[in-house]
């Protein structure tokens, strides 16, 4: 008896051409960097007419965009998810360890999004400027919340301060360890975990210490 599928409503396969319109752009940001990347490359890529591409962004940056918003919220998660455990089994350090290998990993998976985010937060005339220091901002507001999860004392406008500073210099660490294993300067990830273990319990233990 054969089988039959049912078809795709049109929301469906606007979905599903969303989509692969973003693998598409994915594969040619890991392959030829951001100067390769174009609307006809992407088209291409997904099968579909230059002409559908706007159908579903407005423009390429449009497009780098919902890449951004995608892969951040499920690095987030998984991020949150490690916290989580880290939480639970205080004895255990793999999960603490993990906390840090997560974004590592994710970022040398694609550092072409880590690069375009950081030019554009530092360049005036870039379109993307302002969502790329909202991104930086969610991403600090995520990590200090789950700091104060994890019980260092956010009590007062201070202590709030003094954990998104914490929250801010690992994103930047994270960051510039995840780009030296790209580089080849830091070829051992989990040599860069070690350092940022021991940078991120040193900054918490000093603040506690210093009230």
């Amino acid at each position: 008896m054969a089988v039959t599928s049912t078809p795709l409503t049109r929301s469906e396969a606007k979905d599903r051409t969303r989509r692969r319109l973003l693998r598409s752009a994915l594969a040619i940001l890991d392959e030829e960097g951001e100067a390769g990347l174009t609307t006809v490359k992407v088209a291409k890529a997904a099968g579909i007419a230059q002409s559908s591409f706007y159908v579903h962004f407005k423009d390429m940056q449009d497009l780098l965009k919902a890449l951004a918003v995608e892969s951040g919220q499920r690095l987030r998660a998984s991020m949150r998810e490690a916290r989580r455990r880290a939480g639970e089994t205080p004895s255990d350090e793999e999960p603490y360890r993990d906390t840090f290998r997560i974004p590592l990993e994710a970022i040398c998976r694609h550092p072409e999004l880590l690069r375009i985010q950081l030019r554009a937060r530092h360049d005036p005339s870039s379109p993307l400027q302002g969502f790329a220091a909202e991104t930086a901002a969610v991403y600090r507001a995520h990590l200090a919340a789950d700091l104060a999860a994890l019980g260092w004392a956010a009590d007062d406008e201070r202590g709030r301060r003094r954990l998104e500073m914490v929250a801010d210099g690992l994103n930047a660490l994270t960051n510039a360890m995840a780009l030296g294993h790209i580089e080849g300067r830091y070829p051992d990830v989990e040599e860069t975990v070690d350092v940022l273990v021991a940078f991120s319990k040193g900054c918490m233990h000093a603040l506690k210490t210093s009230g």
